[in-house]
């Protein structure tokens, strides 16, 4: 079998997966949206890892979450995350250097952040 057919074999077979299942294909794109997005917004404070070690922290008087910690971040409930995120840290009681992000993000991408941070701590579905 030469390499070019290998190739559209292999498209073919990814093809079909992503129409059998479209769920995950869907599940996946948001959340490659969402980490772009925490990219953009989050990583300064949170890290590139995920693990509240952003380049901004230094000489804060509060260190950002760790998204990574799966005990923390389990105990979380989902609507708490979403508040936090719209509304930031003031919006549910923590550090007023967390910015609110409702004028920058959509509830839509809120919610997939939302998800997308569970994922990212292995704390399993939104409580």
């Amino acid at each position: 079998m030469t390499i070019h057919r290998k190739l559209s074999s292999a498209l073919l077979l990814a093809a079909a997966i992503g129409l059998a299942c479209p769920a995950f294909a869907q599940d996946d794109a948001k959340l490659q949206a969402s980490a772009k997005l925490y990219d953009t917004y989050c990583a300064q404070c949170h890290g590139v890892n995920r693990n509240g070690k952003g380049v901004n922290t230094i000489g804060l008087s509060v260190q950002p979450r760790d998204h990574s910690d799966t005990a923390g971040m389990s105990t979380l409930p989902a609507t708490q995350m979403f508040t936090a995120i719209k509304g930031g840290g003031a919006a549910v009681n923590k550090s007023a250097l967390m910015p609110a992000w409702g004028s920058v993000l959509t509830d839509d991408e809120i919610n997939d952040m939302v998800d997308y941070l569970r994922h990212v701590c292995k704390c399993g579905a939104a409580k």
